[in-house]
């Protein structure tokens, strides 16, 4: 029998946990009695520098439900991604099987037992996709299924309304053990390893209780994050520019010189002054955008921790 982690990173969760703890316990619960998966299976909460209870909620689940219960406590917040990596990771170790949600219950428990059979019929990831997005605000939506449609326009394999609600086999996190980028964007790593996949649809439903840890500043930068970390496309389209720009320099000179030797010559700055600033802003977007790129490989050169864990909470 299989031995399955729910990993649960979390981020200043004191309100949602323990209903977050209860309602993933009895998932396992169900999954055990219909002989799913083994009776040591587990929920692995992951504290990301947390700022209020949630640790100490933590080790009160964990002291109640020391099997069915663990944690992993980080030295300091590190963010989303880093967070969940490090759940994926330390579970990789104690597990068959693992399941990535957020602690926000908007992912739907219920389908968990659909992506365990898909695992058992041999899928290595089952990635969990939003069937509605009813919740979400009109701007929330429109820019979601933005952001999708404009990585698919860059070159990015994503998985479309899906986010980091997901099962993986113990082979599959193996292999994403081996990808040791800085600059992580889960959602374009995923289909790269490659394997067997399938996905299971549900509607997403409104935050139990709390407030989002992802507003849009965050949304954005994970999205700008996601683009230059998997694709040069960016780049390709600023050349593209410069080359229209030249040809319409071009253009502009010929007709300049048509203008002088006729004599239909207007003396004037506008035009001038336009094309300045028009010229001038876009080597300003093409030098922060290529900065951009040479900052992320900077980062990875570094080659630093991306996250150290200060606590393990185990049997």
């Amino acid at each position: 029998m299989d031995r399955l982690a729910i990993v649960v990173p979390c981020y200043n969760e004191e309100e949602v946990l323990e209903i977050a703890s209860k309602a993933l316990r009895e998932v396992l619960e169900d999954l055990i009695k219909k002989e799913k998966i083994a009776q040591d299976s587990f929920i692995l909460f992951v504290n990301d520098g947390s700022k209020d209870r949630t640790w100490e909620l933590i080790e009160q689940e964990h002291a109640k439900y020391p099997v069915q219960v663990k944690g992993v406590k980080l030295a300091g917040n590190v963010g989303h991604q880093f967070a969940l990596t490090a759940g994926l990771i330390t579970a990789k170790d104690m597990s068959d099987v693992t399941v990535s949600i957020d602690a926000d219950l908007q992912d739907d428990v219920n389908v968990i037992e659909e992506m365990i059979d898909k695992f058992h019929a041999g899928n290595d990831i089952v990635y969990g996709v939003r069937s509605e997005r009813k919740t979400d605000t009109f701007f929330k939506r429109v820019t979601a299924q933005g952001f999708y449609k404009m990585m698919a326009m860059m070159g990015v394999k994503t998985v479309y309304n899906h986010a980091d609600f997901r099962l993986m086999s113990k082979r599959a996190l193996e292999h994403f053990s081996q990808y040791k980028e800085t600059n992580l964007f889960l959602r374009g790593m995923m289909p790269l390893i490659g394997y067997q996949t399938d996905s299971v649809y549900y509607e997403r439903k409104e935050r139990v209780a709390g407030e989002s840890k992802y507003p849009l500043k965050k949304m954005l930068a994970l999205a700008f994050n996601g683009i230059t970390s998997f694709s040069i496309k960016p780049i390709t389209l600023i050349t593209g520019l410069g080359m229209c720009i030249i040809l319409f320099c071009i253009f502009a000179a010929i007709y300049a010189l048509i203008s002088y030797f006729t004599g239909n010559v207007v003396q004037g700055w506008t035009s001038l002054i336009l094309s300045i600033w028009f010229i001038g802003g876009v080597q300003l977007l093409a030098i922060g955008l290529v900065g951009q790129y040479i900052g992320k490989i900077y980062m990875e050169v570094k080659q630093r921790p991306r996250y150290n864990i200060e606590k393990v909470l185990e049997d």
